[in-house]
């Protein structure tokens, strides 16, 4: 587990897309690199705080809020549970940042998961998606899902699908016209890395192998591009159905947000 929590960390948490979407920014800050324009709100992640601690932490996560703050937008600080120091969480709730739901990191391998058949629910369609069109039905579906704004996701990965078409899939589950469930896998570049995220499914379908299907579909996406790991960062939902597919658990990840 260290060991792909290590892989994890040094391929990973502090990759910078290139080229970047249209309006998207990166700058770095000491060991942090702040994302601008990228999603509907900031970004912060680093490989590791390279040993930052008491007044010189707390002057960095200060500057984070003032530019926030001075830009009028909410910023998102990506917390793991093994980050240094143990009192990383209480000084950037001090500084005002609020934590989210905590999600769990887990890694599998891609060969064993592109080797199984993508077996849908009868009805069920899975298709690639590049269309605006599309990009939007899935905002839509995702927005019944979770009973909030999610139009910020259909131009993000327009512009992602823009920027470089070949960083990213974007697969729908259709039942005839209706989008029932969604996921895209990210190709990381210089990594043996694909990432899965999406994978939110309409309540009524649920329980029928839909999220199984999406999983095994994008892992044959990634073994044509020479990838062998999966990444996720899983929610209480998904955790259980990918250990069962072979992820192992490395470590947790939990949004920090602060709003001005």
């Amino acid at each position: 587990m260290t060991t792909l929590r290590n892989t994890y960390d040094a391929q990973l948490r502090a990759h910078v897309p290139d080229p970047l979407p249209a309006g998207a920014t990166v700058e770095r800050d000491g060991p942090l690199f702040r994302f601008l324009g990228l999603d509907h709100r900031g970004f912060l992640t680093y490989t590791d705080l390279g040993g930052l601690a008491g007044a010189a932490l707390d002057e960095l996560i200060a500057r984070q809020v003032a530019i926030f703050r001075g830009r009028g937008e909410s910023v998102e600080w990506k917390l793991h549970g093994h980050d240094e120091p143990a009192d990383l969480p209480d000084r950037l709730r001090a500084a005002g940042f609020v934590p989210e739901e905590r999600e769990t990191v887990v890694i599998g391998p891609v060969a064993p998961l592109a080797a199984a058949l993508p077996v849908v629910a009868e009805g069920v369609r899975l298709r690639e998606v590049t269309a605006r069109a599309d990009l939007e039905r899935i905002a839509a579906m995702e927005e019944a899902v979770w009973n909030s704004d999610r139009s910020h996701l259909a131009s993000g990965l327009a512009k992602e699908i823009t920027a470089d078409p070949q960083s990213i899939t974007v697969v729908v589950a259709e039942a005839g016209e209706e989008v029932v469930s969604a996921g895209w896998v990210r190709y990381v570049p210089g990594t043996g890395f694909a990432t899965l995220w999406g994978g939110s499914t309409l309540p009524q379908w649920r329980r029928k192998g839909i999220y199984r299907a999406l999983v095994s579909h994008r892992a044959r996406l990634a073994a044509q591009r020479d990838r062998t790991l999966l990444q996720v960062d899983a929610s209480e939902e998904s955790r259980p159905i990918l250990q069962r597919l072979g992820f192992v658990p490395v470590t947790t990840t939990t949004p920090y947000v602060y709003t001005p």
